[in-house]
């Protein structure tokens, strides 16, 4: 099988996908369920809901506070409680909206409930403009955790324009095997969604990225690539791509694919022609432009070596991680580190009752020896992790300038384009905080250079 790969950095490790092969299975209803209101990148949603108010699945509960944000939707029926804080998969206490749930599961009327398989020549009324607005309005973001609110990527700025779509099915990050089961089980909806947003945003090719660890979702999606898009005016590709770490992130996901590189910030993929999107988001927009169905419940992977069972899981945004925990048989004895995510990008968490939200693609608890950093020891300047780096950066240089605050050095060498993705830190034979200074700098930096621009 010929496969393709971005060019520069990227590291291989071990894969740990211990849950590829288990059916995803429906996570029962939390007891009470929280609704963080930052689930996506820019401005936190604005309630619209009050103590004691009664709600449905699929609800509004808080409607999007700006341009770049989104509106959150109940993922159950019950009793709003109180609109407090919680804490989130970042760590600190955000506001949010706590629901009491109750046994009774109600749903909006609104939502299509069918299993029938809808099709975009079925609808003529979905014009690009009406595909946007229902994205929109159903609340649909990034669902690879970067959260992004996916209406905005579909309408670039004037300065640039769309040329393709490519699904990012690659889940190059160890033991998350969610959106492979999502392709297994969900192909035909995930090819009517890039059609949407093939249609939305105006262009007639896609890709679908996926990496040669998944023969299964590479044959799957090419058959059906050529059943569905055969006899149309769309050019859709599957293209397996080698297995290599980051090759998920945006900027490396377009070169492997298309050969082209996106500049530094605030270049974005459109800006070469491209326009990325997960291969949950894909899912998530046909059920929104389709079934009406707003954006409540998402696949997630829970799991880790010292899980009993560990699985796969169709769960409603707000359920604790705990009860996922609970379902795989507990939390394991002795040292554990719970993660947000993979063991790469993963945020770790203090707290077993955080959350599943929107961008919540993995519970993933790493035990024993690995649970344990290595006593960090002198750089001895291997330049190992500017090899690993996909961005081309110079990680010990940013790391060391972040240490020591001489933020704008740290500008002039670029430490925004960093990505962290963590193969700086990976490969680090002195297991240096590398990634930690870095992603500090990073977040100062972005501060300064947004007042800098706030003041003109």
């Amino acid at each position: 099988m010929n496969s393709k790969t971005f060019r520069i950095g990227g590291i291989h490790p071990e894969e740990n996908k211990l849950t590829h092969e288990v059916p995803t299975q429906v996570a029962p209803l939390p007891k009470q369920a929280i609704f963080p209101l930052s689930q996506h990148i820019g401005a936190p949603a604005k309630p619209v809901v009050q103590k004691g108010d009664k709600v449905k699945v699929g609800t509004l509960l808080a409607e999007a506070g700006g341009f770049v944000s989104a509106p959150i939707f109940s993922s159950v029926s019950g009793t709003v409680t109180k609109i407090d804080t919680a804490i989130d998969a970042t760590g600190y206490r955000k506001p949010a909206i706590i629901i009491s749930v109750d046994d009774a599961d109600e749903w909006e009327e609104s939502i299509d409930r069918s299993d029938k398989l809808e099709l975009v020549k079925d609808h003529p009324e979905l014009t690009p403009e009406e595909i946007v607005e229902r994205i929109k309005q159903a609340g649909v973001v990034g669902m690879g955790g970067a959260c992004f609110p996916t209406f905005i990527k579909l309408c670039p700025p004037p300065t640039a324009k769309a040329e393709c779509v490519i699904i990012n099915a690659v889940e190059c990050e160890p033991y998350i095997t969610a959106d492979y089961r999502l392709m297994i089980e969900h192909a035909d909806e995930i090819l009517v969604g890039l059609e949407l947003l093939m249609k939305g945003a105006k262009v007639t090719r896609g890709y679908i990225g996926i990496e040669t660890n998944k023969p299964k979702a590479i044959d799957l999606l090419t058959q059906k690539c050529t059943e569905v898009f055969g006899q149309t005016e769309y050019q859709v590709e599957v293209v397996p791509l080698k297995q290599r770490y980051p090759q998920g992130g945006e900027k490396q996901l377009v070169d492997a694919v298309i050969r082209r590189q996106v500049p530094a910030p605030p270049a974005i993929p459109v800006n070469v022609g491209a326009i990325v999107q997960n291969v949950g988001t894909s899912f998530a927009v046909y059920q929104a432009v389709m079934k009406r169905k707003p954006l409540f419940e998402r696949y997630t992977t829970v799991t880790g070596k010292g899980l009993q069972n560990p699985g796969n899981y169709l769960v409603r945004m707000g359920t604790p991680m705990q009860d996922l925990i609970d379902l795989c048989g507990g939390m394991p004895e002795g040292d554990n580190k719970l993660l947000a995510g993979g063991p790469m990008m993963g945020k770790a968490l203090t707290s077993t009752e955080v959350p599943i939200c929107k961008g919540t693609n993995s519970v993933t608890i790493i035990s024993g020896d690995e649970a344990r950093r290595k006593e960090p020891q002198p750089c001895i300047r291997c330049a190992k992790c500017v090899s690993a780096c996909p961005m081309g950066l110079e990680p010990y240089l940013l790391a060391k300038l972040s240490a020591v605050k001489n933020w704008e050095k740290a500008e002039k060498e670029d430490i925004v384009s960093c990505i962290e993705c963590g193969s700086c830190q990976f490969t680090c034979p002195a297991h240096r905080p590398l990634l930690d200074n870095i992603r500090q700098g990073k977040q100062t930096v972005m501060g300064i250079i947004r007042s800098r621009a706030a003041k003109k």
